[in-house]
């Protein structure tokens, strides 16, 4: 290139930078730089790294929080596996309590004891002179 040429070229691009950016984007620009100065000056290998090691940390909490919510999964399908049992056992004891609340089961029960129903002729009634009854009230 020539010498007039090069003058001409340089004149161009200092007007160019010049022209440009309006003062308060300057002055914008200049705040962020001051703010971050650190990672606009990262080579490749430092922000490689740094995004390294923020993905492994995103990875850890992620693998964390997912650690506990199958932990609660399996303490709510043991909980419902002890809901459903109690559940079982509980309709036993009610069929249990109605068979034995049934009159063949009382008597065969008594049977076994040896007792024996008693004979409508051979009951005796006595009653007490002066003895007020008891009304029931409803």
């Amino acid at each position: 290139m020539s010498k007039n040429r090069l003058e001409i070229y340089q004149n161009g691009r200092q007007q160019r930078n010049k022209i440009r950016v309006p003062l308060r984007q300057k002055w914008t620009a200049r705040g962020y730089q001051r703010l971050s100065p650190l990672f606009f000056r990262m080579r490749p290998i430092t922000l490689c790294i740094c995004s390294v090691l923020l993905i492994s940390l995103m990875a850890i909490l992620y693998l964390s929080q997912l650690g506990q919510a199958v932990t609660t999964n399996q303490q709510i399908q043991a909980l419902r596996n002890q809901e459903a049992a109690l559940q079982r056992q509980n309709s036993d004891l009610i069929n249990t309590i109605a068979q034995e609340q049934s009159p063949a089961y009382i008597a065969a029960h008594a049977r076994k004891l040896g007792l024996a129903p008693a004979n409508p002729q051979n009951v005796q009634v006595v009653l007490i002179p002066h003895l007020q009854s008891v009304q029931h009230q409803p």
